[in-house]
């Protein structure tokens, strides 16, 4: 019942198995900047929007360096000093990975968060 934790776990899913490419469907804005931040961040290569008549979906390029990625449900509201503490319950390792928060600048990466002095709410983990 949840388009953005489906599609983490469809990324996920072909990464272990090994597939070079993955779609995920239905394809939602949310989704899109999460798989920007995924990019930029070296996870997952290209991606495309291809628009089908029932939603939409991605098309995206594997590279094999997703160990781990889910959505964090319940989104917790995380304070801009509090996010050490959420490093430790989701990451395995200090400076390994990123937590996915929505702040009101819009939805950035934990260590942009820090940087910028804000808090949000926490949407994913990617490792």
């Amino acid at each position: 019942m949840d388009p953005i934790a489906d599609g983490l776990i469809n990324l996920k899913n072909c990464e272990m198995v090994g597939k070079k490419e993955c779609r995920i469907k239905p394809a939602s804005k949310l989704m899109g900047e999460i798989l920007r931040l995924m990019q930029k961040e070296g996870y997952i290569g290209e991606f495309e929007f291809i628009e089908n008549g029932r939603g939409g979906e991605y098309k995206v390029k594997l590279l094999g360096r997703i160990n781990n990625c889910k959505a964090i449900k319940p989104r917790y509201p995380v304070k801009k000093d509090e996010y050490p503490d959420w490093e430790k319950r989701y990451l395995p390792a200090k400076n390994f990975g990123m937590l996915i928060v929505s702040t009101p600048k819009g939805l950035m990466t934990h260590n942009e968060a820090k940087k910028e002095g804000t808090g949000g709410r926490l949407i994913a983990f990617v490792y």
